[in-house]
């Protein structure tokens, strides 16, 4: 089969596309036939060498995909050949024809949802569910607001939340990008090139403040964030590109808080939890990936250079 490998960390260019031996599932694994596989903003840190977790090399990249099963080990019961499932995390990586997973990494993909969107699922919705949900504890009525709206995570959380009975503010950079984070579930989109978006944050909000901030770009927004926040407010920081400064005072002020969040650290019992809402969610039509571009396989280096860009809406997948 193929599959992209990396035998060094570097640019996206370290990234090859090589003729590997088709893996073989041993006890509780499924073979999955990759009908695409998604591309993360986490999996380009990985590459990069800079992910505080260090890859073995050499190794394919991705932890996204939908497919079809094409075979089962020993002691898998929940699964058989030619169901379509999407993964949440591999065993061999998700850049490639095939892909090796543990049974308890796959889910059942509805028919509903196409393989691209399903490649989408894993790490954006999981990670806005996890932000939304088990660690700020997010309840109906109160107002979020999502930074990046536009991408991924964003999208994810606009649905998430506009599903869940919150009120949803979504920023993002370009008329494009507040015009989709419109259409999947923000009920007002702010231009975070606006040096006053946060305020008419606070104004929607009555002067209130907002309950929630997913913030996807830390080093940039943290420090202004906790000005826009609600007594009692929480601010989940779930992407950061280097340092920031801010003020305990006005954390202190307001009692805030600022959690940190990586899906990774989800226990066993947490990734059931989310995977069970993600799947009703896909069944019932509330939650719908937004696919951007469809590249193939051997673009992978194209992939993490776009995916990087603050122009990408939604999802990019590879299509082996």
């Amino acid at each position: 089969m193929k599959a992209i490998r990396v035998h060094e960390f570097g640019a996206p260019e370290v990234m090859r596309l090589e003729e590997v031996p088709d893996p073989q599932p041993g006890a509780g694994e499924v073979l999955l036939r990759i009908q695409a596989a998604g591309v993360n903003p986490v999996d380009t840190y990985i590459r990069s060498g800079l992910y505080p977790v260090k890859m073995a090399l050499p190794y394919t990249p991705g932890f996204d995909a939908a497919g079809v099963v094409e075979a089962i080990g020993e002691g898998v019961t929940r699964f058989k050949v030619g169901d379509r499932l999407y993964t949440a995390g591999t065993v061999s990586g998700a850049y490639a024809e095939k892909a090796l997973c543990n049974e308890s990494q796959l889910h059942p993909l509805h028919s509903r949802v196409s393989f691209s969107q399903g490649a989408g699922v894993g790490v954006p919705f999981g990670a806005a569910f996890r932000a939304l949900f088990q660690r700020t504890h997010t309840l109906a009525g109160e107002a979020v607001l999502v930074h990046g709206a536009s991408g991924g995570v964003g999208i994810a959380a606009l649905q998430l939340a506009r599903a869940a009975g919150m009120t949803v503010i979504g920023t993002a950079g370009t008329e494009q990008g507040r015009q989709l984070a419109i259409e999947q579930g923000a009920h007002f989109a702010l231009d975070h090139h606006d040096p006053d978006h946060l305020e008419q944050a606070r104004a929607i909000t009555a002067g209130r403040g907002v309950d929630v901030i997913l913030e996807m770009l830390a080093n940039v927004n943290l420090g202004r964030d906790l000005g826009a926040l609600a007594t009692g407010g929480r601010v989940v920081v779930i992407g950061s590109r280097g340092k920031v400064e801010i003020d305990p005072r006005e954390a202190m002020g307001l009692d805030a808080a600022i959690l940190g969040m990586v899906l990774f650290n989800a226990s066993a019992k947490e990734m059931a939890s989310i995977h069970a809402a993600l799947g009703a969610g896909l069944e019932n039509g509330t939650l719908r990936p937004v696919v951007s571009r469809e590249m193939r396989l051997s673009d992978a280096a194209a992939a993490h250079h776009a995916v990087m860009e603050a122009s990408t809406y939604g999802k990019i997948v590879l299509i082996p």
